[in-house]
């Protein structure tokens, strides 16, 4: 099998952090992907630390690149317009490369008009300034990536884990995506979007939190769990879950639990030969319709459809 080549285009004020990210998550799921790093003229790069990079290529490596990931770097060496150096290095993208991006790299995107017309996400605290120069783009800050399929757009930070993440299990399978996950010890998949990290007041009472009902509920997901039943595991009122819920998680009980359902079809729906039925009920779903629905509502395909796309490339 030819490995994936993923080249990361590092600007200069990069944040080391982020820029590990891409060789951290796709150099953990073994020979599947080949990580290169480069600059946009071969010489090293400085980051927003006290430190430089050297990197082991130049510009030339983008136009090999199956997958071209965008780190982020620092508010100072924002720019409403590309620098020449950084224009030629993306000219040399090959028509359908996809395109990551993390927090700040989609001012690179947007600035070389390449998300014209298309949804995209950045750092919440810079969505006035990103609207602002770049009122072409359907920006949502309220998440934390956009997959518009060719090109993918994440917000700060851990969000690049993230995005990265999704990129494994939209090319191999949540399986394999899980395992890397649990390699980088970090979750497979993250609830809720950018909202729940804006600042805010700490909930009251943090030691009597929902997490013990969440895993509980995640041991029961094949019983209809109501409000109620969680409030009850819990000993809260109803009113007091669904708030502390919502302040620790990001989304509301229902969402949560809809959506861990899911992650829980989808996984049987790609490691097994159960009916679509079967799977519903083991998921907690009333019906084969109900699991149908949900799922297309969330990913839009079928249950069939998702089948034979991921158990092909499990």
């Amino acid at each position: 099998m030819t490995a994936h080549r993923v080249v990361v285009l590092a600007l200069d004020g990069v944040y080391p952090f982020e820029l590990g990210i891409p060789s951290r998550v796709f150099g953990s799921a073994g020979s599947r992907y080949e990580v290169l790093t480069c600059s946009a003229d071969g010489g090293p790069v400085a980051t927003n630390s006290d430190f430089s990079v050297t990197v082991g290529h130049g510009p030339e490596a983008l136009a090999t690149a199956d997958t071209v990931v965008l780190p982020p770097f620092d508010l100072g060496r924002l720019t409403r317009e590309l620098s020449p150096k950084t224009g030629e290095a993306l000219a040399a993208v090959a028509p359908g490369a996809r395109i990551v991006s993390i927090c700040t790299g989609a001012f690179v995107l947007a600035a070389d008009g390449r998300l014209d017309g298309r949804p995209a996400t950045t750092h919440w605290a810079l969505a006035d300034t990103f609207r602002a120069w770049y009122p072409r783009v359907a920006l949502d800050p309220d998440v934390l990536f956009v997959d518009d399929g060719d090109i993918l757009t994440s917000a700060g930070a851990a969000s690049g884990v993230d995005v990265c993440l999704h990129v494994v299990r939209k090319d191999h399978g949540a399986a394999v995506a899980n395992e890397v996950a649990r390699a980088c010890v970090v979750p497979p998949w993250r609830d809720g979007g950018q909202a729940q990290y804006i600042r805010r007041p700490v909930p009251e009472e943090p030691a009597n939190g929902t997490s013990a009902t969440r895993q509980w509920a995640l041991e029961h997901l094949h019983e209809p769990l109501s409000l109620a039943h969680l409030a009850t595991h819990a000993r809260m009122s109803v009113r007091t879950f669904a708030r502390r819920f919502t302040e620790e998680v990001g989304t509301s009980p229902g969402r949560w639990l809809i959506q861990r359902r899911l992650d829980r079809a989808r996984h049987l729906l790609e490691t097994t030969d159960l009916p679509v039925d079967d799977i519903a009920t083991q998921v907690g779903f009333a019906t084969g319709t109900s699991l149908r629905e949900h799922l297309h509502a969330t990913i839009g395909v079928t249950p069939g459809a998702y089948r034979r796309t991921f158990r092909g490339v499990a």
